[in-house]
This record gives structure tokens, sequence and C-alpha cells, in this order.
């Protein structure tokens, strides 16, 4: 096992699973590339980004404003996000990557590219009547991966 492939959502039980993840790569002595699949606006407009992340934020991230994800392109912002993930592991080694498309097919499609001995993932999905029409993006990655998975549960207590 020597590449591990961190999936990260703008949810904030991200820093959940980079933690998760990444305690599992270091204990294999294994690269570490966190991803961000950036597939749709609508996506982001769930969150009301000032009350979702308090003044602490997740990972740090504390200049998170939703007019960020308006002013930059949201590529760039998520790119900002997962500099903020990196920083928050303490690794400078590992290495991020923002990719546009379908979450599920881009995480699986990286993988491959990468050649990642493990994909993990949270185990949320954003709302409850997308999972029940659709699935959630991790149990679509479960569906079609050649690829171990290592599910981190995220659910709230």
């Amino acid at each position: 096992m020597k590449k591990v492939l961190i999936a990260l959502d703008f949810d904030p039980t991200a820093q959940k699973v980079a933690e998760a993840g990444y305690f599992l790569a270091k204990a294999m002595n294994a690269e570490v590339t966190l991803i961000h699949v950036v597939a749709d606006v609508t996506y982001y407009s769930d969150y009301s980004v000032l009350d979702t992340y308090p003044s602490t934020g997740i990972m740090g991230i504390q200049g998170m404003e939703a007019a960020h994800l308006f002013d930059n392109s949201l590529k760039d912002a998520m790119t900002r996000f997962l500099e903020k993930s990196k920083t928050h592991l303490g690794d400078k080694e590992i290495k991020t990557i923002v990719k546009e498309g379908d979450f599920g097919k881009i995480i699986l499609k990286t993988a491959q590219e990468m050649k990642a001995n493990v994909i993990v993932m949270g185990s949320h999905s954003r709302r409850w009547l997308e999972n029940i029409i659709m699935g959630s993006v991790t149990e679509d990655v479960l569906r079609h991966t050649t690829i171990p998975l290592f599910i981190v549960p995220t659910k709230k207590k």
C-alpha cells in the first residue's frame, strides 16, 4: 500500500475524513493525495457558508465566505479548501487535486490514474431525498470500484 486517495467534500465532517485517511496512510507509510470534485454550483448552495462554518471553521477555514465562492471560481475556492486541509494535517508532502465532473466517476478515474491502493471517503449524504433517489457518492464508488475503499462514518450523534 503506497498511495492513498482521500476524497473530501465541503461538509463540516471533511476534517474527520481527512484525519482518518491521513492516519491510515501514515500507518502504511503511504503517499497521500486529497481530492475534491466540483460537480455543480447548486451542490454548494445548500450551505449557508457563514452559518455552517463558525469562526473556528473546519480545518482552520475562517475566511471561506459565500462571497469567495462567487467572486472567484469555485475550483479556485476548493483548491484553497484542500490547501487548508493539507495545512491542518501538517504534512507538506500531501498532494491536492481539484477536478470537475461527476463525483463518483471522477474519484474512481483519478484513483485508477494515480494507481491508488486505497480510496478514503465519508459515509454521509447531503440530502436524504437525494440518497433515496440516486444513492450516495460513497455507495456509487463502492459499487464500481476495484480498489479497496476505506469508509469513515460521519453521522452526527
